[in-house]
């Protein structure tokens, strides 16, 4: 049944993943591709899509893939149920060690052992972040491997520069993160239009 299918996939990922929502991805990836539920291209659409849209990214990102995978097999009622399924499985996990460690932390936060465990997780989480960047970023920019056609094709110059761009305008403008956002959509939706119009794409 692809319902509970979604909800125990989901509930492993939120139960093994340590750094919040961006060390998700290489879970959610594996899974999804494993599971046949969607391919690398529509991974990132999904990730797009999550990080454009208010809410937690993990939790935007299971209600997403539980949509999809709900209304390809029951329709849209299938759809709902789906990404209420993968969104429960998601946070769950959170919610349970949540209010475990509430009761307990103020009486092991000196502990020794509990210090060494988020030592060592914070690295992990950092490995799992890149890992997924390294990932998305070939599929984005590399999507027929590495090749002189690929670099010097229009697709990959204007994603290197709008990359450049965002970049630039988050760490040394400090500029809104939605307001980045917005120009970086109506750019990709003009740069769409035109590179159909010109034969670029």
């Amino acid at each position: 049944m692809i319902f509970l299918k979604l909800f125990l996939t989901f509930f492993k990922i939120g139960a093994f993943t340590f750094g919040g929502g961006y060390a998700m991805l290489p879970l959610i990836q594996s899974e999804a591709i494993n599971n046949g539920w969607l391919t690398m291209e529509q991974i990132i659409d999904f990730i797009a899509v999550s990080e454009s849209t208010p809410g937690p990214f993990a939790i935007n990102m299971a209600t997403f893939v539980g949509t999809q995978m709900g209304r390809d097999a029951f329709g849209i009622f299938g759809g709902i149920l789906g990404a209420i399924c993968a969104t429960l499985g998601v946070v769950m996990p959170s919610f349970i060690v949540i209010l475990f460690v509430a009761k307990f932390y103020q009486k092991f936060k000196e502990n020794k052992i509990v210090a060494g465990c988020l030592g060592g997780l914070k690295p992990a989480a950092i490995g799992l972040i890149c890992a997924a960047v390294i990932s998305i970023g070939k599929t984005v920019f590399f999507p027929d491997s590495v090749a002189l056609s690929v670099i010097t094709s229009y697709a990959f110059i204007f994603s290197a520069l709008l990359f450049a761009v965002t970049l630039f305008l988050a760490l040394k403008k400090k500029m809104n993160p939605i307001l980045i956002i917005v120009i970086s959509a109506v750019t990709g939706i003009c740069a769409g239009y035109l590179g159909e119009y010109l034969g670029w794409l």
